[in-house]
């Protein structure tokens, strides 16, 4: 989870340029990041698929005020408002973007060729048609921010009692580490966005690490099956709330300016 998602890059960039805040060749030159290209595919009135530039410029003409982040897992549906087709899709990448105003939505196909080490990667975002609703299980930043200094809490206590790898003083430092790499030159969330959201968008991201690191280390010392099991427990409830705490990160703009 400390990877940005590309539907949060674009739903960043995209409210910095709906804001005026950046200029179109900098909006997608930070959606793009480290792809090759971004293409969007379904845009009404466009027979084929367009350029993220083009795109942008057209759903702000049919309305589009903001963009929302979405999320979703298996049995849960964070940030999206259905219709059950855009949904389905959704889930299959565990990502998409929702265009508040425009009733559209966004959600990226990814496309990789080349050998280990120059992956070429292609994007196609799939634009289909939402339902205007309240987005599922969305919280305020104020919320989040308080479900996530608690569910870390409470994980890092169940897993240093079952002697979990991703718990202990070799993990954070494996943490900070990666975390150094990663964030080199790398800017948080987009120009417009308050502090807050940036400090929710990073204990997330640190949140979403501690269970991956907790995740591959093999057992630990957790041998038993009932400790195994435990243990996934623990982490369960917490990468639910860390996916939460990003959503909310990410739409904070769009609701400090009540869109709706």
């Amino acid at each position: 989870m400390l990877s940005e998602p590309r539907s949060g890059r674009l739903a960043a960039w995209g409210n910095a340029l709906l804001a005026g805040l950046v200029s179109p060749d900098d909006a997608v030159l930070a959606i793009v990041g480290e792809d090759a290209v971004h293409r969007v595919e379904g845009v009404p009135g466009e027979s084929a698929p367009v350029g993220l530039t083009l795109a942008l410029g057209r759903l702000r003409a049919l309305g589009a005020s903001g963009l929302r982040l979405a999320l979703p897992a298996p049995g849960h549906p964070l940030g999206l408002s259905g219709p059950s087709e855009f949904n389905a899709r959704a889930l299959e990448a565990e990502e998409a973007v929702i265009c508040e105003g425009a009733a559209l939505g966004l959600v990226p196909e990814v496309y990789e060729a080349g050998p280990a080490g120059d992956v070429h990667v292609e994007v196609i975002w799939h634009c289909l048609q939402v339902r205007e609703a309240p987005p599922a299980d969305v919280p305020s930043l104020g919320e989040a921010e308080r479900e996530l200094a608690e569910a870390l809490r409470d994980a890092t206590a169940v897993l240093a009692r079952l002697d979990v790898a991703g718990s202990g003083p070799v993990a954070e430092a494996a943490i900070d580490a990666y975390r150094a790499r990663a964030e080199r030159g790398r800017e948080v969330l987009a120009p417009g966005y308050p502090p807050r959201a940036v400090r929710v968008l990073e204990l997330a991201q640190r949140v979403g690490l501690l269970i991956s690191v907790a995740s591959e280390n093999g057992p630990g010392g957790a041998v038993s099956a009932s400790e195994m099991s435990a243990r996934a427990e623990a982490l369960r409830p917490v990468e639910r709330t860390a996916r939460r705490a990003q959503v909310a990160a990410y739409n904070s703009v769009v609701e400090e300016r009540g869109v709706r």
